[in-house]
């Protein structure tokens, strides 16, 4: 390993070139070896690095300045020892917390880098660490393995070289793909010499995040073989359901696809944290004033009155001038006065921020039991800021949904199936009875009897429909050594519907290349395969030509509802079409992925006539796509229709709840997803992202950047249009329209909100069409056509655009963003966003390893935003105002005692006060409230997400609020030295003892101090906890405790020179004039204070205060309701914790839902012949393959087990 890698010299790479098995040629080429590293830090830079990203924290270099400045006898009139222990302590506590955070991602990249893979090595296989594989060497991955690197397919031991994977990590999908080697390597098999004597050259691209890409050439002999995508594993793939496969290395490590395509860690500053930079430039800008000020003053003072003392008390040598004292001065008071921005306050955050990550963790309510997983903070350093967010970027699946296709519902020749009440209202209380089919699942859920009934009679279009539905897919069936049957599809609906017509006694069960097997309610039924006719994201449909048993030719179509319903016969029974369009309606409303099927008879002539034209265009050299839509239209037309199918593609849990609550909160959510848009749209319904009440949603897909710019432009004008539309209506409408916020939580009270009514849009693109609309010259467009929509989908796009998606909001509209998602293709943009949030879902862990917080569900993300966000926002707010007020209250202290002792830079407390103030007298109060305080409780924060909108306005704190916290500061100041001043300043005690010296005033003005703080800090406090009354009056006790022990005797006996109060409060707190004094500067500081505040509240309430009266009455009726009837208050109590969201179900559908695939699927493989369900030299009947357990949702294969009975959300599907 190199010790020192960043000196290597970085050489830009034109084209991969290497050999196969020749380690020599290709050392070459320095090319990357199979090690990944996502830490920031390294054992050697650590320290170095970690102090520079600390330092760009304009405080920190501020106090090391200060620091210096103190080691200076000269100028300095304070310890410097109270300086460097906390800068230093600030500097440890961050750079531990970084290093714990780092420690983590060493250990994962650890983890990775020593996986055991099997390298070929002199003809022998051996097992190598991942982190050792270099690019030409030849791998073996077996069933179920990670894909090691970026490699090219050589060989495999399925039929036809196929392998089949899963690139669920990649972009998303869980459901099979399949590559296949070349026919000339795939001949080598597992021969071990063969493959050590294969030396293949590869000329290909250079790294790079296109996924769905690759291009290349294969050197081999006198031959040159092309390479494309469909011949490459990519890393973060695995291999399912392959025994074994051979594969050459092609890129490794951080040039693999899957690398690229994530990004770089940056350190992530909140919003609060960068204002706090800028102010502090304020702060000092002011303590320079200041200290000019003083410097000016003392020269002058100096000149026309400080000679006049020369006799008995000379200048220093150093200072041998007025013009020279006052340079001096400047600069002691540049340390005297440092404490207007102490070093405790960024001490106080770090502490505050670990505090309020704690309660994101110990929250029960965001704990998810079925995985036990509570919410976890993986960073302290961003909690206000989930009190800010405006956008969130959200993955789809495994995110939004859990991945789970169920069978729903369905409708057959007009009648509906699968309802959960029949038609009297009674629910279905149990499942239908399958023992009549040896073949059901215990796992499937269905409680509509009567499809079963209809099944069981031999109802002529049952039987039709789900005999369509075991045909016609490119469902791949196989059987496990102990005679479980395993499923392989393409698709994830297919897989659901497939095992829904095996559980109703339609199994499919095996195939070949022109075959198709069914076993119909026990019988086996072989059917011969004619043609298939593979469906596209064009074509939107399927079609399976097949011939029975006696003969008869019979072409079975499914597709989306708008394309079937164009191609059903004109004397179709119209009726039956009408109640069918009213059940897919129905079926859209509740979110269901929808499909219709079709049917058509053929004669034998007919068929024979349009196979020669399917021939003759299947070989076609020109427009072979082209000539084959027209004969698959051909005979895709005049059919019958036999129902639709309903499929739910299962949201998590609340997902449309939070999402709605969300949207109220201001919160714009867009989706982007590396799924089809098809699948997208729908889940977009599902979520309530679209709704029908939008007047448009706008589908922008284009093969050309002038393409997609008009149909953007096309958008932004039919918005602005409307804009106008609406406006010009509104000039004649008088009216002011109100909307009230009512719920029945809010027990009657409304809340009036001024609202307009405007239109709303959706936005849908591709991601095709985002590579044109990220450009330079027209993302700017784009971006103010999302911004106009109310929701927006990004679907087909790669882990890289969804990052370039969130750089574009984050850097152009100056909103906080969060990223939230599951899977490795979602690491780039939780990394690029403000706040990236990881899902604990079945994606893998590598989200969440990256992420700042990692949640077991999506819904948790409300609490965690509207709860735990918010509180973090305010308290911080408060923190840092009252923080500002009280050490501008206390420095400026010193600058009004300047102008009494010929500004000296003499302090005006002693000098332990000036240590402990902010390290024991202050800071315990507001460090308690900034961890407990609660303006509003949990349950009223997620009821009224409005509560939401200061955060985003940055309403709590901002350079207003500072300006105003830095006025009251003066302002107390003022009243704390003058009046103590003025009572003073003359007079003597009832003893006859002496008050006007410098020690009793300044005795009076450090208690005055304490008790107006810390009475500012109660009036702050908002949720009153036995701790915050421990620490706001104790601190208060541990004054006087303090203050006694450090005049007391003892101490000044032991150190004379650093206790010279010795007495002076025993003296001090029997003076009636202190307490007089006292009470006048409480009041004077307090009372307005007050006044102003309870004037606001009654005459200009903010929203939350609103609220709080709300919730006031809340808890008085509660308590009302306790003491008259118990039970009735348990059960009203019970009612308020449930679910408030009534989510409006669409009143009409969009397209159908159906997730077609955006490429064939394996149709052409399935009718070529090319693929079996046999390994090479295997005999007929043997397997020993490794059974697959999967659910229906697009896992690779799904397979009969006797388990129990799981819960609805998670449960098994099994096929034997």
């Amino acid at each position: 390993m190199d010790i020192l890698p960043f000196f290597k010299k970085i050489v830009k790479e034109h084209q991969r070139d290497l050999v196969a098995n020749d380690s020599v040629y290709n050392a070459k080429f320095n090319y990357a070896i199979n090690e990944i590293k996502t830490s920031r830090y390294t054992w050697y830079n650590f320290i170095v690095l970690n102090l520079f990203e600390q330092f760009h924290r304009v405080v920190n270099i501020y106090f090391v300045v200060l620091l210096i400045l103190q080691y200076i006898p000269q100028i300095s009139s304070l310890n410097p020892t109270t300086t460097l222990i906390p800068i230093v302590f600030v500097l440890a506590i961050t750079a531990i917390k970084d290093a714990v955070d780092d420690f983590r991602r060493h250990r994962s990249d650890h983890s990775v880098n020593n996986r055991i893979s099997h390298i070929l090595r002199n003809g022998q296989l051996v097992e190598e660490k991942w982190m050792n594989i270099k690019v030409g060497d030849i791998i073996k991955l077996e069933n179920n393995n990670h894909v090691t690197a970026d490699i090219l397919l050589l060989s495999s031991s399925e039929e036809h070289n196929l392998v089949y994977i899963e690139t669920a990590e990649l972009d998303g999908e869980t459901n099979l793909k399949v590559r296949q080697a070349l026919p000339n390597t795939g001949d080598m098999n597992d021969d071990l010499r063969k493959l050590s004597n294969f030396k293949g050259a590869v000329k290909c691209e250079t790294p790079n995040n296109h996924l769905h890409k690759f291009t290349g050439n294969l050197y081999w002999g006198e031959e040159a073989f092309p390479l494309d995508n469909e011949k490459i594993l990519l890393r973060g793939c695995t291999l399912r359901n392959t025994e074994w496969c051979f594969g050459l290395v092609l890129f490794a490590g951080p040039d693999t696809k899957l690398m690229q395509n994530t990004g770089k860690s940056i350190m992530k500053k909140t919003s609060m944290e960068k204002l706090m930079n800028k102010l502090v430039w304020l702060i000092f800008a002011f303590l320079l004033l200041l200290a000019i000020i003083t410097a000016i003053g003392n020269s002058i003072w100096e000149s026309s009155t400080g000679e006049s003392f020369q006799v008995y008390l000379p200048w220093e040598g150093f200072a041998s001038s007025a013009a020279m004292s006052g340079f001096l001065s400047f600069w002691s008071y540049i340390i005297i006065l440092n404490t207007v921005v102490p070093i405790s306050l960024y001490v106080s955050v770090e502490f505050i921020r670990l505090g309020q990550s704690l309660f994101i963790n110990w929250d029960q309510k965001m704990y998810y039991e079925k995985k036990d997983l509570p919410a976890v903070y993986r960073t302290t350093a961003l909690n206000e800021e989930l009190g800010q967010i405006e956008y969130v970027f959200s993955d789809k699946t495994g995110t939004l949904t859990q991945n789970v296709m169920e069978f729903n519902k369905c409708t057959v020749a007009g009648k509906r199936y699968g309802d959960v009440f029949d038609e009297d209202g009674n629910a279905y209380t149990s499942k239908v009875d399958l023992s009549y089919n040896m073949y059901a699942q215990e796992g499937f859920q269905f409680y509509d009897s009567r499809l079963v009934n209809a099944i069981k009679n031999h109802d002529e279009n049952c039987e039709e429909f789900f005999r369509l539905i075991s045909i016609c897919h490119t469902v791949m069936p196989d059987e496990t050594s102990d005679g479980n049957l395993v499923y392989q599809a393409q698709s994830p609906d297919e897989g659901a519907l497939v095992a829904a017509a095996r559980n109703f006694g339609f199994v499919f069960k095996s195939r070949t290349f022109d075959t198709i097997t069914i076993v119909e309610m026990g019988e086996a039924v072989e059917y011969k395969v004619l043609a298939i006719l593979d469906f596209d994201n064009v074509r939107k449909r399927m079609s399976v030509i097949v011939q029975d048993p006696k003969g008869k030719i019979t072409l079975y179509c499914k597709g989306a509802d708008t394309v079937i319903y164009e191609r059903l016969d004109a004397h179709s029974d119209e009726d039956m079409k009408k109640i069918t369009e009213e059940h897919l309606e129905a079926f859209a409303c509740d979110g269901l992925r929808t499909l219709c099927l079709a049917k058509k008879h053929l004669d034998e002539d007919a068929y024979n006539v349009w196979k020669e034209a399917h021939d003759e265009a299947n070989t076609a050299l020109e427009d072979r796509d082209d000539r084959l839509s027209a004969v698959y239209e051909e005979i895709e037309r005049d059919m019958i229709l036999l129902g639709a199918t309903a499929v739910e593609d299962k949201l998590q849990d609340g997902v449309p709840e939070t999402i709605a609550n969300l949207a109220k909160a201001n919160i714009k959510i867009w989706v982007l997803t590396g799924d089809k848009q098809e699948t997208a749209v729908n889940i977009g319904y599902s979520c309530n992202m679209l709704t029908d009440e939008m007047k448009n949603v706008f589908i922008i897909s284009g093969f050309s950047s002038e393409e997609v710019e008009a149909k953007i432009s096309a958008a932004m004008h039919e918005i602005h249009a409307s804009e106008r539309s609406n406006f010009s209506t509104n000039l004649h409408d008088d009216d002011v329209q109100f909307i009230n916020h009512t719920s029945s939580e809010e027990n009657g009270q409304s809340v009036s909100i001024l609202s307009g009514s405007t239109d709303q849009y959706g936005l849908v693109i591709n991601g095709q069409s985002l590579v044109y609309a990220l450009a330079n010259d027209l993302e700017l467009k784009f971006l103010e056509l999302a911004s106009l929509c109310k929701a927006v989908i990004c679907c087909r796009v790669t882990p890289l655009q969804k990052a370039k998606v969130v750089q574009l909001v984050k850097c152009n509209k100056k909103a906080v963003t969060l990223a939230i998602g599951d899977g490795a293709n979602d690491v780039s943009m939780i990394k690029a966003a403000h706040i990236g949030v990881g899902i604990s879902g079945e994606e893998g862990t590598q989200a969440v390893l990256s992420s700042d917080f990692a949640l077991g569900q999506f819904r948790f993300l409300e609490r965690l935003l509207l709860v735990h966000g918010r509180w973090s926002y305010v308290r911080m707010s408060k923190f840092f105002g009252y923080f500002f007020y009280k050490n501008f209250a206390f420095t400026l202290v010193h600058f009004w005692y300047g102008f009494f002792n010929g500004l000296t830079a003499q302090s005006a407390y002693d000098d332990w006060f000036v240590t402990l103030y902010n390290i024991a007298y202050t800071s315990t109060p507001i460090f308690v409230l900034a961890i407990l305080d609660q303006d509003l409780d949990d349950d009223f924060s997620v009821r009224f997400p409005k509560l939401y909108l200061p955060g985003q306005k940055n309403e709590l704190f901002n350079v207003k609020i500072f300006f105003v916290s830095l006025f009251r500061g003066i302002l107390t100041s003022l009243v704390l030295f003058f009046i103590p001043y003025g009572a003073f300043s003359t007079g003597m005690a009832s003893n006859g003892m002496d008050m006007t010296d410098y020690h009793t005033v300044s005795m009076v003005i450090s208690t005055c101090l304490i008790i107006v703080v810390s009475l500012q800090a109660a009036l702050d406090t908002s949720f009153w906890t036995p701790i915050n009354h421990f620490f706001i009056w104790g601190s208060i006790g541990i004054y006087f405790v303090f203050t006694f022990a450090m005049h007391s005797d003892g101490l000044f006996q032991l150190v004379p020179s650093q206790f010279p109060f010795v007495g002076v409060s025993r003296n001090a707190f029997t003076h009636a004039a202190l307490w007089l004094t006292l009470l006048l500067v409480v009041m004077i500081c307090i009372l307005p204070v007050v006044a102003i505040r309870f004037a606001y509240a009654v005459c200009w309430p903010t929203y939350a205060q609103k609220i709080l009266q709300i919730q006031l009455r809340e808890r008085k009726k509660e308590k009302k309701m306790r003491i008259k009837s118990p039970d009735n208050f348990a059960n009203n109590l019970k009612q308020r914790f449930q679910t408030k969201f009534k989510i409006k179900r669409r009143t009409s559908r969009p397209k159908s839902g159906y997730a077609f695939s955006h490429q064939h699927g394996f149709g052409d493989l399935i009718t070529s012949g090319r693929m079996s369900m046999r390994r090479k030299n295997q005999p007929p009947g043997s397997d020993n393959r490794t059974s697959e357990i999967a659910t229906v949702s697009g896992s690779p294969a799904i397979e009969s087990t006797d388990q129990p009975v799981m819960t609805e959300t998670y449960k098994k599907i099994n096929i034997d």
